[in-house]
């Protein structure tokens, strides 16, 4: 018998030389792209089409292949296919159910692809009509709704969600698709946070219902009133909270992961071997080469929880098993299309062995150590530009952590205290720290650390100024909190003084560079007062009386540094040039650590003379600074510990808007790959009752 081959809907005889036979469905499909209403001639046309496996490629590719004219030729056809899949959606069995959503997928994303350059109005227009559009979308809405809500399958949950991801990501500004107005209207947002509080459902579908969410919380949120900001702003419910955190944790504990294999991978390899052997000159290749595709879509989940619900913040510090720990699936991680900014959801393996209940052999963790590491990995590399807006949307949610007073309170707990195991850039001058030798400690100090990592590492050329004031922002923030509830915190100070002052050193040095693209003065500025807030309230949140003699004799030993500082910003501030004011700010900020710096050094030298010593030790020149403290006369400056709060509508709206249209295209690329197959579906219905 001559074999029987399927291509691109035609049913070839191997064997003949007969003209190739169509599949019925798609002689169904032709039908419709006919100007005649298909069901003139059978009545049953649309009860047969819902019975027939779904053609996603046929369907989409006849539609694209039409040009505008012959599109609204058949525009009733369209509207009637549409309002059929509807329908259908009610029906009681679920092959019928499946063709529709399928279909519905088919429609929008081949309709959208006609209409890239149009409104959103086109689009509903040519799906549904505008006359009728209010009625079928509203049937929609509720129809996608009741499934979701429902017990039954979790294949036809999975579709529905694929459908209203491919109905949000319509155009690439989901704020210019209207059809988004019906979901608006008609809010699923209890159905997502069923999915979500539900262990089955949350393993299944939360990373969909996570990044669906996350993008309709972005619908138009400057120029209106979004039913889904509203609504996610007051959600309390432990189990919906935690388990959208349990999602977020498990997107980039699978991150992490892939990170730290192939960074294992990579030295293990013969690359690491001729790293070493011939020094750093290929650190910057070896990165790129481990560099892992970063999560926009998660991470702005994460932004929105953070930002829009207080309630969300107690999730932070929610202890789970160390995700890292646990074993890596079996399967890999589909990776394909490669695009700038990953919209993969984690293995089902993690998610599945991430809620088991907690063992005493394993290390606990929680999102924020987890959001943490992966804020160590991406901001590590900020030339490329997708890494320098995750980098930054962390910088951005870190700083929404240290201006919440209950964040603050258990950051700072000494009861609550963890090994925070960071990634740190490969550098010359430094040696990989050990894991092992880790202490635990309060979760700020991971936080400190984050930000000293990255004020050491990324002084160059290609100043990523915006990321450094966010960092010094933060780390301001933080000892505001310390200051205001006088939380001495055992912390490693001097490593922050340290990166400060090396900071200020390379702006001094490369002040003509970046004059010319940035304006120094405020960042410079910022830096000074950090110094200035440790002078003046020091005494009320450093861990001891020796850390604040330590921060004096920094400041004197390090004196070169602000001596050129004073003289660069003096210099500009007496010239009429556009540095005038901000270089005079910085100069009147630096007056008390010239103050210490020339009431110390006289009497160290003076100290060294009668002592005849020519260099004095560490614990020297800290007992001439210790008794000679009631001499020192300083100025009382105010506004140190006050600051600016976070602003999104004002200051972040373009970085938000340009951030959410590369996550919306991302998400229908994403889509429009391996992710309606129907062949699960099928199995799971083979047989219709």
């Amino acid at each position: 018998m001559a074999q029987t081959e399927k291509k691109g809907g035609l049913l070839r005889k191997s064997s003949a030389s007969k003209k190739p036979l169509k599949e019925k469905v798609v002689l169904m499909y032709d039908e419709i792209f006919m100007t005649e209403d298909p069901s003139k001639c059978n009545p049953r046309f649309w009860e047969e089409l819902f019975l027939m496996k779904v053609n996603l490629e046929y369907l989409e590719g006849k539609l694209e292949a039409l040009d505008g004219e012959e599109l609204m030729k058949i525009k009733d056809n369209i509207n009637c296919l549409f309002q059929h899949c509807i329908q259908a959606l009610g029906e009681e069995h679920p092959i019928r159910v499946v063709n529709a959503l399928q279909t519905l997928c088919a429609l929008i994303r081949g309709v959208h692809q006609k209409n890239k350059s149009t409104s959103g109005f086109d689009i509903i227009n040519m799906l549904v009509g505008f006359d009728k559009a209010e009625l079928c979308m509203k049937n929609l809405m509720e129809s996608l709704d009741s499934l979701l809500c429902a017990e039954g399958s979790e294949s036809l949950k999975s579709l529905c969600l694929k459908l209203l991801l491919c109905l949000v990501t319509v155009t690439d500004n989901i704020s210019q698709n209207t059809i988004l107005e019906y979901v608006m209207i008609n809010s699923i947002f209890e159905a997502i946070l069923q999915i979500l509080s539900s262990p089955l459902s949350r393993r299944e579908h939360g990373y969909d219902a996570v990044v669906l969410l996350a993008l309709l919380v972005n619908y138009r949120k400057y120029e209106s009133v979004n039913p889904y900001i509203v609504k996610l702003s007051i959600v309390d419910d432990e189990a919906t909270l935690n388990g959208m955190g349990l999602v977020i944790a498990q997107a980039l504990s699978e991150y992490n992961r892939q990170y730290k294999d192939k960074e294992e991978e990579h030295q293990s390899g013969f690359f690491s071997a001729l790293t070493n052997m011939v020094g750093s000159m290929f650190i910057a290749d070896a990165d790129e080469k481990i560099s892992v595709q970063t999560n926009e879509a998660i991470l702005l989940a994460l932004y929105e929880a953070v930002h829009l619900n207080r309630n969300f913040i107690t999730v932070l510090a929610q202890s789970h098993p160390e995700m890292g720990l646990m074993t890596a699936p079996t399967s890999p991680i589909p990776t394909t299309p490669v695009t700038p900014l990953g919209t993969t959801p984690p293995s089902s393996d993690v998610i599945s062995s991430a809620e088991l209940p907690l063992d005493a052999d394993v290390q606990t963790s929680n999102l924020l150590i987890t959001f943490l590491k992966y804020s160590s990995i991406v901001m590590q590399d900020t030339k490329d530009e997708h890494r320098l807006h995750s980098g930054k949307l962390c910088l951005i949610i870190l700083t929404c952590i240290a201006e919440d007073q209950y964040a603050n309170a258990f950051l700072h707990d000494d009861n609550m205290n963890f090994r925070v195991n960071l990634h740190r850039m490969p550098m010359r001058h430094r040696k990989k720290a050990a894991d092992k030798n880790l202490p635990c400690r309060p979760l700020v100090c991971a936080v400190l650390d984050l930000m000293v990592e990255f004020i050491v590492t990324h002084m160059m050329k290609e100043f990523p100024m915006d990321l450094y004031v966010r960092c010094i922002q933060i780390v301001h923030k933080l000892l505001c909190y310390q200051k205001k509830c006088r939380v001495r915190l055992h912390y490693t100070w001097r490593e922050l003084w340290s990166a400060l002052i090396n900071l200020l050193k390379f702006l001094m040095s490369n002040e003509t560079v970046l004059l010319a693209k940035h304006n120094i003065f405020t960042l410079a500025l910022m830096v000074v007062n950090l110094f200035n807030m440790f002078i003046t309230y020091g005494d009320t949140f450093l861990p001891t009386p020796s850390s604040y003699d330590e921060l004096y004799y920094e400041i004197i030993r390090m004196h070169q540094n602000f001596d050129n500082l004073y003289s660069m910003v003096l210099r500009l501030s007496t010239n009429a040039g556009q540095w005038k004011e901000p270089a005079s700010k910085v100069t009147h900020a630096l007056v008390n650590i010239r103050a210490i710096i020339n009431h110390f050094n006289p009497k160290i030298e003076s100290y060294a003379a009668v002592n005849h010593i020519s260099q004095l030790s560490e614990d020297q020149v800290l007992e001439v600074v210790r008794s000679n403290y009631d001499t020192l006369t300083l100025k009382l400056q105010d506004g140190l510990d006050q600051y600016e709060r976070y602003s999104e509508q004002h200051k972040e709206a373009a970085f938000f808007k340009e951030l959410v249209r590369s996550i919306s295209i991302n998400v229908r690329k994403n889509l429009a790959f391996n992710t309606l197959s129907q062949e699960v579906l099928l199995k799971e219905f083979s047989t219709i009752s």
